[in-house]
């Protein structure tokens, strides 16, 4: 009779899963003796119920055998850590060798943007330097000009702010708001008096010595005000 395959899941029948439980425990065991018999191999194996009970099989002492796993357990986890170890010392010794090339290029990319060996430098290569320093030089200019215009911007500002403190402080203390001229419109001037007009000029400024002095502002050529 054929034994047919048994699905491996868990019996939910308790009578039955008992019952296996009895038959594969001792299979084990035979198996674990003829083991140690026919190998001569040391064998040990515990076992707990469902209900918690213990079973175990060691074909010499079971003291012995689990103190020889604990310790056989922690040289397999020294070597294991050495090994790991030695495996990151050898990875952080690959990134030290490729860190130190690239400063090295670095070092030599530097010397050369600075004009210095150069005797071994091909047409290309110094085509390929000259064309970095063009760029360098431009992004450097561009920067220069773009502070430029910050700088004004900001002296534009505080000059606005001034001219509004000016005016507020005017206006608190009751004075004139300055009158400027404007910069682009120019004043002429005067064209020469003959020597007749001066001397009527004089007499005329002698005789209104005594009058009020004006504080009208006039822009344009001088007037004669003579009664």
């Amino acid at each position: 009779m054929v034994r047919g395959k048994v699905e491996m899941k868990r019996i939910e029948n308790t009578t039955s899963r008992q019952v296996t439980f009895n038959k594969r425990k001792n299979g084990l065991m035979k198996k674990a003796y003829e083991l140690s018999v026919l190998c001569d191999a040391e064998v040990a194996f515990i076992i707990f119920s469902h209900k918690g009970r213990l079973f175990e099989f060691t074909s010499s002492n079971m003291q012995k055998t689990i103190a020889r796993y604990r310790a056989r357990a922690r040289e397999t986890t020294m070597v294991d850590g050495s090994t790991e170890f030695e495996h990151y010392m050898g990875h952080l010794k690959h990134q030290t060798a490729n860190m130190a090339k690239k400063i090295e290029i670095l070092e030599v990319s530097k010397r050369k943007l600075m004009g210095q060996g150069l005797g071994s430098c091909s047409m290309d290569e110094l085509q390929d330097i000259d064309s970095q320093l063009q760029r360098s030089l431009k992004n450097i200019r561009a920067r220069k000009a773009q502070l430029f215009e910050d700088e004004i911007e900001r002296l534009k500002a505080r000059e606005r702010l001034l001219l509004q403190e000016n005016a507020s402080l005017r206006e608190k203390f009751g004075l004139m708001p300055m009158l400027l001229a404007p910069a682009s419109v120019p004043v002429p001037a005067a064209p020469p008096t003959p020597p007749a007009q001066a001397k009527e000029i004089g007499n005329c400024s002698q005789s209104t010595q005594s009058w009020e002095v004006e504080t009208e502002l006039f822009i344009g050529l001088p007037q004669m005000r003579c009664s």
